[in-house]
């Protein structure tokens, strides 16, 4: 059994007869250079732009360095407290923000939320209970898995403000 909408119906209608060539589906494309390229300009364009200021003088390279980490560490941080998250996931998302925002590989927020699993461990009953709690406010708070995605959601939120807002402060001091 399966539910779609209208607008799939036609769709489906057409490819539910024909033969598929299972193994085509299963197999993953392997990514392009330039996909692989793409995820790492925007960091390297960052680290130009704090390198640079360094060679323009060593009080703007300074203070583009500062300007980085504390829009980057201060947002995930702020959004991590928000999600009321412990002082240490706090302090773990303001730490891991500045550089985990440099490396497309890694997310501030797995950091966050790592620190806050370890210090409140979530149990069987907040498992079995996330389809109740998901849906209020209260729940969320309660459930320690919730609270967990949460607060690796709320810290990835904050890193990505938080860049941006660094970022264009960086090419606004350079030019």
């Amino acid at each position: 059994m399966a539910v779609l909408g209208a607008a799939h119906v036609p769709g489906v209608k057409m490819e539910i007869f024909k033969e598929q060539d299972i193994e085509k589906i299963e197999k993953i494309p392997p990514k392009s250079l330039s996909s692989k390229l793409v995820s790492w300009i925007l960091p390297v364009v960052i680290m130009g732009l704090i390198v640079y200021g360094f060679f323009v003088n060593a009080q703007t390279g300074t203070q583009q360095l500062v300007a980085w980490i504390l829009w980057s560490g201060g947002m995930a941080a702020l959004f991590t407290a928000l999600s009321l998250g412990h002082p240490l996931s706090i302090l773990t998302a303001f730490i891991a923000a500045p550089l985990s925002s440099l490396n497309p590989m890694l997310a501030c927020g797995w950091f966050a939320g790592l620190v806050e699993a370890n210090i409140k461990k979530p149990t069987v009953k907040d498992v079995n209970n996330i389809a109740d709690d998901i849906f209020c406010f209260k729940g969320f708070i309660k459930n320690q898995v919730l609270r967990i995605l949460l607060i690796v959601i709320m810290a990835n939120v904050g890193c990505s403000i938080g860049t941006v807002i660094a970022g264009m402060g960086l090419i606004k001091n350079i030019f």
